[in-house]
């Protein structure tokens, strides 16, 4: 079965279980500007910009994706400790670029300044890195 990416608009009980585990293990620079893993998975949902990778009906990582006239930003990308390493955040970004293309944005990665792990991903991806 195949990695389906999806946007989230209406979360289950077993999404947002998911979606806490996955940002469970993520480092705390990745939730700026929001407190927590909890109030950014609420303001995604709320503003309709959270997409995911779900396999067997599980999510595995998510990402916002915030879409403006020319361009589409991607932030807050995580992936489940377990199911890293699989190209879950690969597909996320493909996808996120399919989803841009239509309306002829470009997508863009955006993450905090000087972090290498988003620059090696922007750079193994060839996706402009904005720095917040």
């Amino acid at each position: 079965m195949p990695i389906v990416v999806e946007l989230i608009t209406d979360a289950s009980c077993q999404d947002q279980q998911d979606l806490q585990k996955i940002y469970r293990d993520a480092p705390a620079w990745l939730f700026e500007p929001f407190s927590d893993a909890t109030q950014l998975i609420a303001q995604c949902l709320e503003e309709g910009s959270l997409i995911a990778a779900r396999f067997n009906d599980r999510l595995l990582g998510a990402a916002r994706l915030q879409r403006h006239q020319n361009a589409w930003c991607l932030s807050h990308l995580c992936v489940r400790n377990v199911t890293r390493r699989r190209g879950v955040a690969e597909r996320l970004v493909s996808e996120a670029r399919r989803m841009a293309a239509p309306s002829g944005a470009e997508l863009h990665l955006l993450a905090p300044a000087g972090h290498l792990q988003a620059q090696a991903l922007a750079a193994k991806l060839k996706l402009p890195l904005d720095e917040c």
